[in-house]
């Protein structure tokens, strides 16, 4: 398909592109966001793998046409800033930070927002903070929020909370300071991970969205992302 793809439409590299054509999966089309992040260029994908939430259909004959018209939608990354005994770990995330339980005892955190603490002690196999582009991926499947791709929130669920075990999680303004202290973390130990990046035995994780970094996916018309966030919040 690709080379079908560079012989009818050509291939400019991606030095000289002024859209670069992702075609995959939306794993992808993520790693395709982070290699390509803060060189301005619009990121266009065409679904060739299994999943493809973030892709468009897959053509071939009318490609300029669509990209003509097609539709931007603009993301911002979360900063993860993950301590460990050994150091502190950086990562972005385009979809979700996940904590998660590293062995059969369940992970204890405290959950601080600017500074405040909000939640003392939450007893569960993790947590998960979801920009609105990634709230329909791990953080839907845990039952967390859908959120509009323009929402200016952030969606913090719990996986399996024990203890509140009622609690069910926050919507978070975008621009909220989070922190995770993780509690007993020698017998509780903890990963962090900010979409493909894992940083195990964290002590502490900070996240907060990055303004400063942004990214442009383009989307056929009538089909954009606020549409098929919005559609998916009706299927059964």
């Amino acid at each position: 398909m690709l080379m079908r793809l560079r012989g009818r439409h050509g291939d400019a590299g991606p030095d000289n592109a002024s859209v670069i054509v992702a075609l995959g999966g939306d794993g992808f089309m993520l790693q395709t966001l982070h290699k390509f992040l803060g060189n301005g260029v619009p990121i266009y994908g065409m679904n060739f793998g299994s999943v493809g939430f973030l892709m468009n259909e897959l053509h071939e004959a009318d490609l300029p046409e669509r990209l003509a018209a097609a539709t931007p939608a603009t993301v911002h990354p979360l900063l993860m800033k993950a301590q460990t005994v050994q150091g502190t770990s950086e990562a972005l995330a385009f979809n979700e930070v996940s904590l998660l339980r590293e062995t059969r005892q369940a992970a204890k955190l405290r959950i601080m927002l600017d500074g405040k603490i909000r939640l003392n002690e939450l007893i569960c196999d993790g947590i998960l903070v979801s920009t609105p582009a990634g709230s329909t991926a791990y953080n839907l499947s845990a039952h967390g929020p859908i959120l509009p791709i323009d929402s200016a929130l952030l969606a913090m669920t719990p996986l399996s909370a024990f203890r509140p075990r009622r609690w069910r999680g926050a919507l978070l303004p975008h621009q909220a300071q989070i922190r995770f202290d993780i509690l007993e973390p020698e017998k509780r130990p903890v990963s962090a991970t900010a979409d493909a990046n894992e940083v195990r035995d964290v002590i502490r994780v900070d996240i907060a969205e990055d303004r400063t970094k942004i990214m442009t996916m383009l989307f056929d018309a009538g089909h954009s992302l606020d549409e098929r966030i919005l559609a998916e919040q009706f299927l059964y």
